[in-house]
């Protein structure tokens, strides 16, 4: 997608975002941990990398609870696009707050638009203005030109500065020096893991498993409702590693004094399961998509800037689709 100069709206919102450094810096350590994990999910999709920091236009990474007839999450999905798009919505769980269920949702639908439209700029305008506004824009005006790379399409304003906000953000992250930030970095033990449960339990009961407050563990699980855990709904809570190990540890802990009464039947507890990605066997390797910067791929491998840059022997930031990047410490 166009980058830090190819409109002077983009520029302008990259610097009103960086307006207070400092206080840009910390409102991105707040949610980081919600935008690796979103970018883990996104590495599973063909999809341009500036799609990562949609949620930062929508509702920055906040779980917006729902409201009738208004759009929900930090994808802020409204409820008739949730059917559409597979979600469950009903009185005790809403999936467009359901992080892992949401974020995989929308990737399969950037994809569509994408292969429907062949520009990721009118998939971006599809996502927020809807698909058949933009087909009826399509039969009357064609598809826009590469130039200029906001469209000068008859769109809201809040269209048009949607899609400007999102390479606006994507332009910070990918030259943060240019507008004196520096990104943040995110511990392996705060990384976002998918843990398993093996049934419908309280909530108080899977805080107390996991070792945190109840508030803490209803805002990374927000589409529970209600003060239970319906695994039916969802077979899975999403953790900080750390707390995921205390978590499957607790679970073991009263299998064993339960006298193996079948209480973790179906339940994965490889070692390895839901670790934090240094935890796990090392990719070697990362290619390169559309957009993505060096930052977001440290991000996604726990390993910083510096050390992709030395391992790859690059000189700046620059990256290539297509490019083979080493992730892990040469042999």
């Amino acid at each position: 997608m166009p980058g830090c100069d190819a409109d002077p709206a983009v520029l302008a919102w990259a610097k009103r975002y960086t307006r207070h450094p400092q206080q840009f810096e910390s409102q991105l350590q707040a949610v980081l941990p919600h935008l690796v994990y979103v970018q883990q999910v996104a590495d599973r999709y063909d999809v341009a990398g500036e799609f990562v920091l949609l949620p930062w236009v929508e509702s920055h990474f906040r779980p917006v609870p729902a409201r009738k007839q208004r759009p929900a999450g930090m994808w802020q999905i409204m409820p008739v696009t949730a059917g559409a798009m597979g979600l469950r919505v009903d009185g005790h769980y809403d999936g467009r707050l359901d992080g892992p269920a949401a974020t995989h949702a929308v990737m399969k639908l950037l994809e569509q638009y994408h292969d429907q439209f062949h520009d990721w700029r009118v998939a971006d305008y599809a996502y927020n203005a809807g698909e058949f506004a933009i087909r009826r824009i399509i039969r009357t005006h064609g598809k826009p030109a590469e130039q200029p790379a906001i469209p000068h399409w008859p769109v809201r304003k809040v269209t048009r500065e949607h899609l400007t906000k999102l390479l606006a953000i994507a332009c910070v992250v990918r030259e943060p020096e240019r507008f004196n930030v520096s990104l943040p970095t995110l511990p392996s033990e705060q990384h976002l893991v998918q843990t398993e449960i093996p049934h419908s339990m309280p909530i108080a009961r899977a805080a107390d498993h996991a070792g945190m407050s109840i508030e803490a563990l209803k805002h990374l699980n927000p589409a529970f409702r209600s003060n239970m855990i319906d695994a039916n709904a969802a077979s899975y809570l999403i953790l900080p590693a750390g707390h995921a190990r205390q978590f499957r540890d607790a679970l073991l802990a009263h299998a064993s004094n339960t006298h193996g009464d079948g209480f973790l039947d179906g339940v994965d507890t490889n070692a390895t399961a839901g670790l934090a990605p240094d935890e796990k066997v090392a990719r070697k390797t990362h290619i390169v998509k559309r957009g993505e910067s060096l930052w977001q791929i440290a991000r996604n491998y726990s390993v910083n800037v510096n050390q992709l840059q030395r391992w790859n022997r690059l000189d700046g930031h620059t990256l290539k689709p297509g490019q083979a990047l080493m992730v892990s410490a040469p042999n």
